[in-house]
Parts: structure tokens; sequence; C-alpha cells
């Protein structure tokens, strides 16, 4: 299997397993465990897998400590995407909110070709517009769907803290960690931050059920979306990885009508079209010049 090959499968699996949050979260929401608790379970849970997985498997922990400000920065990055994300599952329809999150995209390309000197193609602006597109649409969903202002504010705030981390990944040092060793540490600063701002408040899980739920958080949409954006990035680069991440909302969409009754409207599906025609433009674009960034 060739690099390309490689990254395109591996930011399509991280985009759909990512747009998997909801129907997790909402089920951790549904048994009356905050926000901040969900969060700390799901990567202080992921942290544990994964760092078993690395024993297992011999995997290095250590890297050099000179990246150790790009890592922390990375963990900080990760735990404000979730929380501004999840802030909004429970004030407006989470596929709404998941496939307007799809902003990122842009805010990608545009940092990476405003502050990096990346190449601008035919096909990354097509596909941008496809998407910007498809989330407009989506601002006026239609009868019986469910958008507010707060709502869209948080989901642009996670957009915005999840595009500068993935520009991160691609222009720091933190591109010569392993992708398992990354995300590690990345859950686990995570992990660390929501426990410190919860302090004593941290709620136990109520059940089972609960549990199985906060274990599929940890595991579809943190582990191994967060591992395989990663992967992506060294790959096929941070914008056609942001990209792909339309197939994100199109998951959560998807859920959102058949687990928890959220109304499915023409606009959704016009909005839905819109993102995953944005996917096969740029997965069939032709071959371009390799993206340019500086390093720090």
């Amino acid at each position: 299997m060739n690099s390309s090959l490689k990254g395109y499968i591996a930011g399509i699996v991280s985009a759909v397993t990512f747009g998997m949050n909801p129907f997790f979260g909402i089920r951790l929401y549904q048994e009356n465990v905050q926000p901040l608790s969900v969060l700390f379970y799901r990567f202080f849970f992921a942290s544990l897998m994964l760092g078993f997985w690395m024993l297992v498997s011999r995997k290095k922990f250590t890297f050099d400590l000179k990246l150790l400000p790009h890592v922390i920065a990375g963990g900080i990055l990760l735990a404000l995407t979730c929380l501004a994300w999840f802030s909004s599952f429970k004030i407006m329809d989470s596929g709404i909110g998941a496939t307007m999150m799809f902003v990122y995209p842009v805010m990608v390309a545009g940092i990476m070709i405003a502050g990096f000197k990346e190449k601008l193609t035919v096909s990354v602006v097509a596909a941008t517009c496809l998407a910007l597109a498809g989330v407009g649409i989506l601002c006026r969903p239609g009868e019986g769907a469910q958008v507010n202002g707060l709502g869209v504010f948080y989901v642009m705030m996670s957009a915005l803290f999840y595009a500068i981390y993935i520009v991160i990944l691609k222009v720091t040092r933190l591109k010569e960690l392993a992708s398992e060793t990354l995300t590690f540490y990345t859950m686990g600063i995570g992990a660390l931050i929501f426990l410190a701002v919860l302090n004593v408040d941290l709620q136990m899980l109520p059940s089972v059920k609960a549990l199985g739920n906060a274990l599929g958080l940890a595991f579809f949409p943190s582990l191994l979306s967060f591992w395989l954006i990663a992967v992506a990035v060294k790959y096929i680069g941070a914008t056609r990885s942001a990209i792909l991440g339309a197939l994100e909302p199109v998951t959560a969409v998807v859920i959102g009508v058949l687990c928890f009754s959220e109304k499915f409207t023409w606009a959704l599906l016009a909005g839905i079209i819109c993102i995953l025609s944005s996917v096969v433009v740029i997965i069939c674009g032709k071959k371009e010049t390799q993206e340019t960034v500086g390093t720090n």
C-alpha cells in the first residue's frame, strides 16, 4: 500500500469514527453525566487503552523533551476542541452541530496558505467551496431542526481549536513523533486538564451501560480518530486530511436521526450532498505539487 493510499484510508476512518461522538456522548448525558466528567473519562480511558497497547507491542514512550511544549499545546487544543463541541450537544441537534464543525478544513486551508505558503490548488478551492455551501445550507436546516446562536458559537470555537491542532501536527516537530506516542500523551494531558478543572466534582459513572459508553467514546472517536488523523497528516498533508473530515458530520447526522430522533429535512440532505461532493473532489483531483510548509 503506497503512502497516499494509507493517508486517505487513515483520514476517512478518522473522520467516520470522530463522527461517532454524539452516539456515545449523548447517551452519557441521558444518564445525567455532565460534560466535564464525560470528557475526563473519554481522555483517561483512551490514554489507558493506548498505553496498554504500546506496552504490549513495545512501542516507545520516550521522546525529545524539546518537543514537550508542543505536546502540551496539542493536549490543550484537543481538550478545548472536545469541550466546546460537547457543550453544543446539550443545546442544539448533534448532527447539525457536527456538520457545521466541518468549517475547520477551511480554517486549516486558510492558515496553511496565509501563514505557511501552501500551494493553492483547484481541487482544494472546489472542495472548500462545496464544504462551505453545505455548512451554509445547514445554518437554515428546515422546520423541526434545532439550531441556536450559542450552540453555533461553541461549534465554531471547536472547529478553530481543531484546525490549529491539525496545523501544528504539520508545521512543528510533532511530525517526528510516532502517531501512537503523540496520541498517548495528548490524551493523558487532556485527562489531567479535565481532572484539575473538576477538582472534587468528578461524577462516578452511574451504571455498566454508562461505563460501556465511556469506553466506546474513548476508543472510537478519541483514541482511534486522533491517532489516525496524525497518520493522515503525515502522508497526505494537513489540508487534504481536514477536507476528508467531511465524513464526520455525515456520520453524526445519521446517528442523530436513527438513534436520537433528530429531524431529517431536505436542507440536511442538500448539505450532506455538498459535503460528500467535497470529499470526492479532494480524493479524485489530479496529483498536485506537494504542499510546502515552514517548520519550527
